[in-house]
Order: structure tokens, then C-alpha cells, then sequence
């Protein structure tokens, strides 16, 4: 097992003497592994997604946060705090291969915020991330995946569109995959199949 250390960065920004956003980032870094060249790889690829997002969080969404204080202010509205989160979690961490999902939270306003899971599926060994094709034999993996979702789906169709069948063939995207003990977790975005109280579908294939 390899180990991994847990960032966290966090900060509150403040306009006119009020905070107006908070984010608070957490992150993985491999501290020990017999693979340097895979944990090096894997160290700046997340340091980057940590640099990107805060330019974003400090210079474009603190824009946009400005400028809704002002509205809100100027009509009496009560001040209206942004927010990002970026949770980290490992799913799987044997010998070379590490697999995770981060979970992107933003709120701007409204009923709720929005996420946006993505994940990373590495091979430590060949300093690379997996493609979900290199983990099946069968030339035909996609359609045994799709009817195995498709068949999830019909025991709880109360939570789903009810043309779920073709939304997951519309929407299937083979990188939204992690792995974990019990196997590989195909996952689909926040209203792509199924309404907002859902959440974000995951199924085990």
C-alpha cells in the first residue's frame, strides 16, 4: 500500500469587510511508494487541479461574488456567501494502482450548489491513468456494462427518468469509473439520469 498524505487548503475572502466566499480544497499527495516516477506524476497532476481551482475560486467565482453582494446590498437582500468544496477519496490503494473521485462542490445561490465528481484511476508502475478498456477481455465490455446499469436501474425506477435507458446510453462517459474491492463504479453526472435527489448514481458493474 502506498501512503498518502491529505492536503487541505481553505480560505475565506473578504469584500467590504464581509465574507463573501469560502473554499476549503482537500487533496492527496503519495509520500512513500516504491514507484517515484508514478508519484511524482501523480503529485503534480493533483497539485495542478489544486492551483487551477483556486485561480478560478479567487479571481473569476470572487468576481461574480462581488458582484452579487452589491446587488443584494443595494436591495436589502442578506448577504449571500459563496462556497467551494473539493473532498478527495481513495477507493483503492494496492501496490501500483490507486484509484480515487473527487467531489467538487459550488454554491452561488439558489435551492442548493451543484457537484462535479471526477476521478483517477492510475497505474503507479507505468506512471499512467487506466482506461477503462485495458480492465476487460471481452471486445463487447461496453454493452455487458450498459445492460448491467440499465438492470440496476429497473429495481428502483422511482429514482430515475423514465427514459433512463436511453439517457444512459446518451450520456455513458467511460472515464466516470473507480475502482474498489468489490470492483469497478460506473458513475453518471447530477441530473443525467436521474433528478437532482438522487444524487450522483453510482453503479457497481
Amino acid at each position: 500500500m502506498n501512503e498518502i498524505k491529505e492536503n487541505i487548503i481553505e480560505n475565506k475572502l473578504i469584500y467590504d469587510n464581509t465574507i463573501i466566499l469560502t473554499y476549503r480544497i482537500k487533496y492527496p499527495q503519495i509520500v512513500s511508494t516504491k514507484y517515484k516516477l508514478g508519484k511524482d506524476i501523480f503529485n503534480r497532476y493533483n497539485k495542478k487541479i489544486v492551483q487551477d481551482l483556486k485561480v478560478y475560486t479567487e479571481g473569476e467565482l470572487y468576481s461574480q461574488a462581488k458582484e452579487i453582494y452589491e446587488y443584494n446590498k443595494k436591495h436589502g437582500y442578506p448577504v449571500m456567501v459563496f462556497e467551494v468544496i473539493l473532498e478527495t477519496k481513495i477507493t483503492y490503494n494496492e501496490d501500483k494502482i490507486i484509484s480515487l473521485y473527487q467531489d467538487q462542490y459550488v454554491f452561488t445561490g439558489g435551492a442548493h450548489g451543484s457537484t462535479i465528481r471526477k476521478t483517477q484511476n492510475w497505474n503507479l508502475y507505468t506512471a499512467r491513468q487506466i482506461q477503462l478498456y485495458r480492465l476487460y477481455s471481452n471486445p463487447y465490455f461496453l454493452l455487458d456494462i450498459l445492460r448491467k446499469i440499465n438492470l440496476q436501474i429497473a429495481n428502483e425506477k422511482e429514482n430515475y427518468f423514465d427514459n433512463y435507458c436511453e439517457l444512459v446510453l446518451e450520456t455513458f462517459n467511460p472515464n466516470q469509473y473507480y475502482i474498489t474491492k468489490k470492483g469497478i463504479n460506473i458513475f453518471f453526472g447530477q441530473y443525467d439520469i436521474a433528478p437532482y435527489s438522487t444524487g450522483i448514481p453510482v453503479f457497481l458493474v
